[in-house]
């Protein structure tokens, strides 16, 4: 039987791990003025009030939608810019999102599911229910963990984990999963998404303060929930499997060395020459209207996969170095964003719907460049 929570960290994991050149001097990175953070934030902070008086995004009881794209990049970002901007707390943004999150919490029974099933078909309820159990216990945890006090779980992300542990699959190809919205748009609410909530689950327990992965009581979940992570994992898309390799950061004994260095290797392969990385190069994907997808680097393909690869534990592999420099040089001087583009259809890129995922692309890119700042 598998042991899936041990005592220890990754720690220097990816510097033994082969296949990512030489460590190189990096004096350069974070230097200050390489990249904007006041305008990073103007920009994350200006999306997130947007999205949060969206009427598309609004729900009952005064709440609204908490989205993969803009509304959970900006909630484990956005504090990264605290300290560097001098604030001495969050943004007014970031309380209305946490704020939004505690209230669908507490009020978990009473509010309607993001998209129920009466006005959307089945079973968009339970999708909903398992999606959002998940995005909350991930934005709580992130919130709790940073707190200046952060040696125990609080009550309203115990109750968000209550919640997600409860909807957790117990039987057949789904066993520790969740139900995950599908509305057939990739990357994150498509076929494959269920192992991408699935992910962000297992990087919102081992994030949670208080020694919380290790409790008792949530042993048997753990477990189901690595082994459903562990099988057949190498059939994911790579886009899937970055994500697992962050996951694995976290948590010793989900993947093994020679796993990591697998996914590793397979992101490697699809560097680019201007060491970027490009969305369409993570998986196997087709718009709907028939539209080529852009190949060229991005923002949310770079920042992800430089950010997974520091949590391994080598900050100055070449690798990574590369993709910093690409993000450093890549941030748009009239808006303070990271572009990227959709996978499902040609969007334009100025519209609010065409920045969905240029919201995400800023949000991982500064997760990856403030992580290269510590």
């Amino acid at each position: 039987m598998k042991t899936w929570i041990a005592v220890g960290t990754c720690g220097v994991v990816l510097g033994c791990l082969v296949g990512l050149g030489s460590a190189v001097p990096r004096a350069q990175t974070g230097d200050a003025g390489t990249w904007s953070r006041k305008a990073a934030a103007a920009y994350l902070d200006q999306r997130a009030a947007w999205w949060m008086q969206w009427p598309t995004a609004a729900r009952d009881h005064g709440t609204f939608c908490v989205s993969c794209h803009t509304a959970v990049p900006y909630a484990l970002a956005r504090p990264t810019l605290r300290q560097a901007l001098g604030e001495t707390g969050p943004s007014p943004s970031e309380i209305k999102l946490v704020d939004n999150v505690v209230e669908r919490v507490r009020l978990w029974k009473e509010v309607e599911p993001f998209y129920p099933d009466q006005t959307r078909g089945l079973p968009k309820t339970s999708e909903s229910r398992g999606t959002e159990a998940i995005l909350n216990a991930l934005i709580l945890a992130s919130r709790d963990a940073r707190r200046e006090t952060a040696s125990a779980l609080g009550d309203d992300a115990r109750r968000a984990f209550d919640n997600l542990w409860a909807l957790q699959m117990k039987t057949g190809d789904q066993a520790g999963a969740w139900v995950w919205l599908n509305f057939h748009n990739e990357p994150w609410e498509a076929d494959a998404s269920p192992y991408y909530g699935a992910t962000l689950s297992a990087i919102a327990v081992t994030m949670a303060p208080g020694g919380y992965a290790a409790d008792p009581g949530v042993q048997d979940r753990m477990k189901r929930l690595g082994d459903y992570l562990q099988r057949g994992n190498e059939k994911q898309s790579l886009f899937n499997r970055v994500m697992l390799l962050w996951a694995s950061a976290s948590w010793p004994g989900l993947l093994t060395r020679e796993q990591q260095q697998t996914i590793v290797d397979a992101a490697l392969r699809v560097e680019q020459s201007d060491g970027g990385w490009g969305l369409a190069s993570l998986g196997t994907w087709t718009r709907a209207d028939g539209t080529p997808l852009e190949t060229g680097s991005d923002g949310y393909a770079t920042g992800l996969v430089v950010y997974a690869l520091q949590q391994l534990g080598a900050p100055r592999s070449q690798a990574v170095s590369r993709g910093l420099d690409w993000l450093m040089t890549h941030q748009d001087a009239s808006t303070g964003l990271w572009s990227a583009a959709s996978l499902n259809k040609q969007r334009d890129p100025a519209s609010d719907t065409g920045r969905f995922m240029s919201d995400a692309a800023t949000a991982y890119a500064v997760l990856a460049l403030t992580k290269a700042q510590r």
